[in-house]
This record gives C-alpha cells, structure tokens and sequence, in this order.
C-alpha cells in the first residue's frame, strides 16, 4: 500500500492566502488545488510504476491523485478515464509470449520487441536523434553548415531548458521532438501541476535560450567573427518573440500564474523596455499582456516572484540584442 499524505492540513491557499472550508481539495476564491505538490509527485511516481509494469501500485497511486483531486476537474476525469483503461495486473511475461507465439507466428518475437518498455524508451530517443538530425539537414541547406548547426543546438538548448525544469521537479517529459521549420516540443505531464509550477516551466526554455545568445555574444566579442552575431542575436529575437503571452507559446503559459496587476506592470514594462532598447518587438509583449490582464479567468491574487522572472529575463534579452551591432551587409 502507498503512503497517503495528509489530506488537509492548508488553513488558507497557498496562491492566494484566501481561508479554505474543511476538506477543501481547491481554493473557492482562485481555484488553486490545495495539493498541488502532492499531485505533482504522486502522478510523476504513478507513471514510473506503470513503466516499471507495476500495475497494481500505480492504479493505487492513480486512486491516490483522484482523492486529492476536485471530483468535477477535469484532471479528475482524466484519471477516472486513465484508471477504467488501466489493467488490474501485467499478464505474465511467459504467458504473454505463448500466446502471441500462438497466434502471430513467426511475426511474434516483433511484437514481443514492440511490447518491451525499455524498447519503447529506445523508440523515444529514437525520435529525438532523428527529428534533431532533420532539423539540423533543413538548416544547414538553407544557410549552411555552421549556421545550420549553431542555430538547431541553440533551438536544443532552449528545450532541454524545460525538460530539465520538468525532471527536476519529479515529472514525466518525453525528450524533445524538432520539427523543420516549425520549432520543436517537450512533451510533459501537467496532471495537478500548478499555475506557478507551468510557468516556471515555461519560462525555463527562453532563460536557456538566454543563456544561448549570451555565449553566442561573448564567442562574438572573442573572435570577431560575424557567425556568432548573427546565432545570438536571431536567438534573443526568438526567445522575445516566444514570451509574447498568447496562444501556446512560452509566455501564454508563462502568465497563467500572474494576476490581472502583474499583468499589467508586465505590459508597462514591456512597453518601456521597447523604448529603451529602441526594439518594437516588445511591444508584441506588451500589447500580449495588456489583452490578458482583462481576462476574466486571470488569477485575482499576485505572483511578483515569477513577474519579476518574466520581465528580468525580457530586460536580459533586449540587453543582448542592444549590445550586438547590426549584421554587416552582404555586398
């Protein structure tokens, strides 16, 4: 039997300092789960145990997460629809492969293969190694090896800058899947995770994209050379274009956890931030924030820890692009 944490031992919420009635599994005033950590850890070891073929323990663990969760969510009703599609128990490997043996012939040790965890972990890599190389084929066509090569790492770089941030909080994430021409993906579970925890997460990939363009600078102002001007700053332009907060980009997700004054002073500083660094591409931010200040599912508490990250990691960027001189001409 798994531990079960303690149920309710929050008198007020941790987002917005709002009582809690007795029992309470979410915030009546923010919406805020009230075990949103416990969720993170119990879903994140529940998915190991199912990898592991450990069935049973994970439908207990699922069972776990159900309790702690608000019946009519609708992370609720993904774990009672994950829970119904879960076997009881593994068939027995021997077993297992007698009937697939019996009833796919000489096609059964494929299928066997197939149904393997670790085969599937191997598949998943897999695809990461082969989307990554066919991001890196498009670019290095398009303007050539160097080029090709620095810009697919520094796209890497600003993934492996969320998947990190996931691991290391005790979720699952599948590696990063590239598409030519598009971008690329982590794939992660959010089940229970809170609006604090998205953005943190969110904001990770464009702080190692940051990272990125400041090395990219610092090669520049080593060598001379015009390649890494043009890596660091087309990354920095990148990053701010991903933290405009709309749609499925970083930062849409990233201002999840800001409420409707953060979301302001975010614009506010945005729009200065354009002035000083002469960069309208803020203003993309600025106008982004403004809209979803006005939101009427905007958090009515405050989060100036993660504000202060958004726009410090904005102020970041512009600084790297103000600092680079402009790309010399080709004649």
């Amino acid at each position: 039997m798994l531990p079960v944490p303690q149920r309710q031992a929050e008198t007020s919420c941790s987002r917005c300092a709002a009582s809690l009635a007795p029992g309470a599994l979410d915030c009546a005033q923010c919406h805020a789960l009230v075990h949103a950590e416990t969720l993170e850890q119990r879903a994140a070891q529940a998915r190991d145990l199912e990898a592991r073929g450990a069935l049973a323990q994970a439908r207990t663990a699922w069972t776990d997460v159900l309790a702690l969760l608000p019946p009519e969510s609708a992370q609720a009703e993904w774990t009672r629809s994950h829970l119904a599609g879960l076997p009881e128990a593994a068939p027995a490997p021997s077993a297992a492969r007698r009937s697939l043996a019996t009833k796919l012939g000489p096609l059964a040790p494929l299928a066997i293969l197939l149904a393997n965890g670790k085969f599937l972990a191997v598949l998943f890599k897999l695809k990461f190694l082969l989307s990554l190389g066919a991001f890196v084929a498009f670019y290095w066509a398009l303007f050539g090896a160097q080029f090709g090569i620095g810009f697919a790492m520094l796209i890497l770089l600003h993934e492996m800058g969320h998947f990190i941030a996931v691991k290391r909080r005790g979720l699952p994430a599948d590696m990063p899947v590239f598409m030519p021409g598009f971008g690329a993906y982590v794939r992660w579970s959010a089940l229970g995770v809170s609006a604090e925890t998205r953005s943190l997460v969110s904001l990770a990939g464009p702080l190692a994209g940051c990272i990125g363009s400041a090395v990219c600078s610092a090669l520049w102002f080593e060598t001379g050379d015009s390649l890494w001007i043009g890596l660091a700053s087309l990354s920095a332009m990148l990053n701010v274009l991903n933290l405009i907060p709309v749609w499925v980009l970083d930062g849409g997700q990233a201002i999840l956890a800001l409420g409707k004054f953060d979301r302001i002073a975010l614009s506010v500083a945005a729009t200065l931030l354009a002035a000083v660094f002469w960069q309208p591409i803020f203003l993309l931010v600025a106008g982004g924030a403004i809209y979803q200040a006005f939101r009427r599912d905007a958090p009515s508490s405050s989060n100036p820890n993660v504000t202060a990250y958004f726009i410090g990691l904005l102020a970041a960027l512009g600084g790297i692009i103000k600092l680079l001189p402009p790309l010399p001409s080709a004649s």
